[in-house]
């Protein structure tokens, strides 16, 4: 059963920082290009960062450049995302998605992507 499982959300202070990870099982993940998504609530989903299958490749949305990065591990078929000098605005539930389609390259159309994982809770408060 293919399957994606984010993990190290949790609660931070603002300024802070967390590494979330997203681990593929039933299918090797450095075949697919992954992206991260968050939905806060009450908000749509948006993008945050998506690296593509060639892992120096990779886009973010403008308001996390400079401070999330994303990265990729291919022996332990795990994505992960760095994000530091949180705010409060990066409370939500993160989510990473992989992308079967697009010949490897990411994209940040959440409707491109075609497995999803349950999310990761991250909140930022004093």
């Amino acid at each position: 059963q293919l399957q994606l499982v984010e993990s190290g959300g949790g609660l931070v202070q603002p300024g802070g920082s967390l590494r979330l990870s997203c681990a593929a099982s039933g299918f090797t993940l450095n075949a697919y290009a992954v992206g991260w998504f968050r939905q806060a609530p009450g908000k749509e989903r948006e993008a945050v960062s998506c690296i593509s299958v060639i892992g120096s490749i990779t886009n973010s949305a403008n308001s996390v450049k400079g401070r999330f990065t994303i990265s990729r591990d291919n022996a332990k078929n795990t994505v992960y995302l760095q994000m530091n000098s949180l705010n409060h605005e990066a409370t939500a539930v993160y989510y990473c998605a992989a992308r079967k389609k697009g010949f490897g390259i990411c994209s940040l159309g959440g409707s491109e992507y075609d497995y999803w994982g349950q999310g990761t809770q991250v909140t930022v408060s004093s």
